[in-house]
């Protein structure tokens, strides 16, 4: 009788494990696959937002309606932007723009970090 009972038990337990594993699986299938309108394929010819839309100056205004500060950050972005444009015209004006910013850099990080670190120590090391 307690043979009996014992296997009933470890039946019980299997199929409320199963159940529960049933259950989990069939909920978490709910998260992974995104409704088909969701899935709209962002381009800037048809944007999907209508922010996206705006122009630079609009852009601007709308965030200068916010707050001043997101106002002067947006044009601060915009004026990155059209730096970052120029700055890709041609390869020696790349190279320029990695030196301003590096010693932009250093301006913010006065202290040296591990990599500058490891290299001066290579260089200390070789010799050169």
């Amino acid at each position: 009788m307690q043979l009996v009972l014992a296997i009933l038990n470890k039946a019980v337990r299997q199929s409320i494990i199963v159940m529960g594993l049933m259950l989990l699986i069939s909920l978490s299938g709910l998260f992974f696959f995104v409704h088909p309108s969701y899935a709209v394929a962002v381009t800037t010819e048809n944007p999907a937002f209508a922010a996206e839309k705006l122009t630079p100056e609009e852009k601007i205004d709308r965030a200068y309606e916010y707050n001043r500060a997101a106002g002067l950050r947006e044009e601060d972005r915009q004026k990155a932007y059209e730096q970052a444009i120029k700055d890709s015209a041609s390869l020696g004006s790349i190279e320029k723009t990695y030196a301003r910013n590096g010693k932009a850099y250093k301006q913010e990080n006065p202290q040296p970090n591990f990599i500058e670190k490891a290299e001066e120590l290579v260089e200390k090391l070789t010799g050169k």
